[in-house]
C-alpha cells in the first residue's frame, strides 16, 4: 500500500463543513491540513458545502467559510463558485442523486423505510431508561417496531402512501467492523453495537452519515481528513460503503484542539474569557484573527503546528515550505493545547520580514492610526522603526503614540533614580544642539564630548534624554525617534521638561 506521505497519483481531498456558523480555527486547521495533502501530490483541494440540516443553516455562514479560506491562501481547485466535473457541490442541491442510491439500497435489501414517529421512539426510551436500559433501533428491535421489515408489503405500500417516514441502514449481526484510521491505526468494533442509523430523513435529506459517504464516492474523494468527532462514525461510515460495494477512502482523524489549559476542547467562549480569537475573520461581534493583526501565512503556519510536527527544532514554515515538508505519519495522536502567546510570537516573526509594502497595501486599517497630513516616508520610518516590537498590527496604535503626543506625565521612578546627576542639566545640554541645529547623526558624538568635563554615567544622560522625549524607558532607538519627530518637536518636549515644575 502506498503511503499517504508520499506524492501519490490522482489525490482529491475535500473540506465539507456545514453552513452553521462561523468557520472555527478547528475546522481551518481541517482544511489546511487537506489543502496541504493536496498541493503535495499535486491533486485537487474541493470545498463542499454540506448543507442537509436546513433548519441550522445561517445566513451568509457560507460566503464567510470561503471568504475565510480565500483570505487563509486555501483557495479550492473546486468549490460551489469554482464548479468542475463532479457538481453540484452543495449537498442540497444533490437531492436527486441521493434519492438514487438510497433506493438502490432499498432494492438490495441494506435498506428499509420506518415509520416510527418520533413521538413513538420516545414513548419507548422512557420506558428502557427505567429499566435502566439503553434502547437502540437496530438488529435486537426492529422487528417489533413500525418498519419495512416488519410489516407485510401491503402494509408497508399502505404506510408510503400515508404516513412520514425515514429510511434506515439494515445492519447485519456478527460482523467484526475493522476499519483503518491513519492516525490511531485500525479500529475494530461489532456491528451489534451499532444502530440501524437513518440514511433518509422524513423531508427527503439525507442525513450527514449518508450523503457524505454518497458524496465522497461520487466525487472520487482518495482521502477523509476530519477532526476526531467523525471517528466513533468511521465504522458506520466503512459499512455504508460495503453496502454500495465500494472502496472507501483513507481516513485519517485529526486530534482536537485544546483550550489553553489543556482540559476540554477549544470554544468560542474560551476566546471570549481570554481575550484571543477563535475565527479567521471578524464574525458577528466576536473579532478575527485578520481584525486583530495576524498575517494569514503566520496564521497557517502555527496551525500546522498544531497537531503535526515536521520532526525539527524549526518553527517557521511558509506555505510552499509546508507543502514540500508535509508528512500525516507525523501528525500526532493527542490534543493540541492552543497557545495565543505562541501563535503571536509566529506572526511577530512574520512581521519582521513580510514587505512593509505588502503590509501598507494589505493592511491600511491599521495605519490609519498614523496621520494622513504625514508623509508617506514619515509613516513609513514610524512603521520600520516599531516594527520589530509588533506582535500584532493592532498594536501600531499604542506603540505609535510616542509621536503622536508629548509625555503627560515622566515616570517617577526613573526620575529618582537619576535625580542625582541633575537630569534637567542633561536636557539642557540637548535642548542646546536642538536649537543650534546639530544633526542628530551628531549628538551621541557631542554629548560624549560634553561629559568629557562632567563625567556622568552615559546611561543617566539617556535615560534624562528617553524620558525627556518619551516620559518612560520604554520604546526604540532615542535617536531615530528624535530624527522622525522632527527639530522643533524634540526641542518642544526637551524645553517642556526643562520647565516642568514638579521635580
Amino acid at each position: 500500500m502506498l503511503s499517504l506521505t508520499k506524492k501519490r497519483m490522482s489525490v482529491r481531498v475535500r473540506f465539507a463543513p456545514s453552513p452553521t456558523g462561523a468557520l472555527h480555527i478547528g475546522g481551518l486547521r481541517t482544511a489546511l491540513y487537506n489543502y496541504l495533502l493536496a498541493k503535495k501530490n499535486d491533486g485537487k483541494f474541493i470545498l463542499r458545502i454540506e448543507d442537509t440540516d436546513q433548519n441550522r443553516k445561517v445566513d451568509q455562514a457560507e460566503a464567510y467559510i470561503t471568504e475565510a479560506l480565500s483570505w487563509c491562501g486555501l483557495e479550492p481547485d473546486e468549490s460551489p463558485s469554482k464548479p468542475g466535473s463532479f457538481g453540484p457541490y452543495r449537498q442540497s442541491e444533490r437531492k436527486q442523486v441521493y434519492q438514487k442510491y438510497i433506493q438502490e439500497l432499498i432494492e438490495k435489501g441494506k435498506a428499509y423505510y420506518a415509520f416510527d414517529t418520533p413521538e413513538e421512539l420516545s414513548k419507548i426510551r422512557e420506558v428502557y431508561e427505567l429499566e435502566k436500559k439503553t434502547f437502540k433501533y437496530g438488529i435486537d428491535t426492529r422487528m417489533s417496531l413500525k418498519n419495512s421489515l416488519s410489516l407485510s408489503s401491503g402494509e408497508t405500500e399502505e404506510a408510503l402512501n400515508t404516513l412520514p417516514y425515514v429510511v434506515r441502514l439494515k445492519i447485519d449481526s456478527g460482523k467484526n467492523i475493522k476499519v483503518k484510521d491513519g492516525v490511531r491505526g485500525y479500529i475494530e468494533v461489532k456491528s451489534e453495537e451499532i444502530d440501524d442509523k437513518i440514511l433518509m430523513k422524513a423531508d427527503g435529506m439525507p442525513t450527514y452519515h449518508f450523503a457524505n459517504v454518497v458524496d465522497d464516492h461520487l466525487m472520487e474523494i482518495t482521502d477523509v481528513i476530519r477532526g476526531e468527532e467523525w471517528l466513533p462514525s468511521l465504522a458506520l461510515h466503512q459499512l455504508i460503503y460495503d453496502a454500495f460495494e465500494w472502496n472507501a477512502p483513507k481516513f485519517m482523524h485529526l486530534p482536537l484542539i485544546l483550550k489553553p489549559q489543556g482540559k476540554g476542547k477549544l470554544s468560542k467562549r474560551d476566546g471570549e474569557k481570554m481575550g484571543f480569537p477563535v475565527f479567521p475573520l471578524k464574525w458577528e461581534n466576536a473579532e478575527g484573527f485578520k481584525e486583530r493583526g495576524f498575517l494569514p501565512e503566520a496564521l497557517m503556519n502555527y496551525l500546522a503546528l498544531l497537531g503535526w510536527n515536521p520532526g525539527t527544532d524549526e518553527e517557521i514554515f511558509l506555505m510552499d515550505t509546508l507543502v514540500e515538508i508535509f508528512n500525516t505519519d507525523k501528525i500526532q495522536k493527542g490534543g493540541a493545547k492552543f497557545d495565543f502567546e505562541k501563535a503571536k510570537w509566529i506572526n511577530h516573526k512574520y512581521l519582521g520580514f513580510t514587505e512593509e509594502k505588502i503590509i501598507f497595501e494589505r493592511f491600511p486599517e491599521f495605519l490609519n492610526c498614523l496621520p494622513s497630513t504625514w508623509s508617506q516616508k514619515k509613516r513609513s520610518d514610524v512603521y520600520s522603526l516599531l516594527r520589530d516590537r509588533l506582535f500584532l498590527l493592532e498594536e501600531l496604535k499604542s506603540q505609535s503614540e510616542l509621536f503622536l503626543r508629548d509625555p503627560i506625565d515622566y515616570d517617577l521612578k526613573v526620575m529618582n533614580k537619576i535625580i542625582k546627576h541633575d537630569p534637567k542639566k542633561i536636557v539642557a545640554q540637548f535642548c542646546k544642539m536642538a536649537k543650534e541645529e546639530i544633526p542628530l547623526s551628531e549628538w551621541k558624538s557631542k554629548i560624549e564630548k560634553w561629559n568629557e568635563n562632567e563625567k556622568l554615567p552615559f546611561g543617566a544622560i539617556m535615560q534624562s534624554l528617553r524620558l525627556a522625549i518619551v516620559g518612560n524607558l520604554s520604546g526604540p532607538d532615542i535617536f531615530i525617534i528624535c530624527e522622525i519627530l522632527g527639530n522643533q518637536v524634540t526641542l518642544n518636549r526637551l524645553t517642556k521638561f526643562i520647565n516642568n515644575q514638579n521635580f
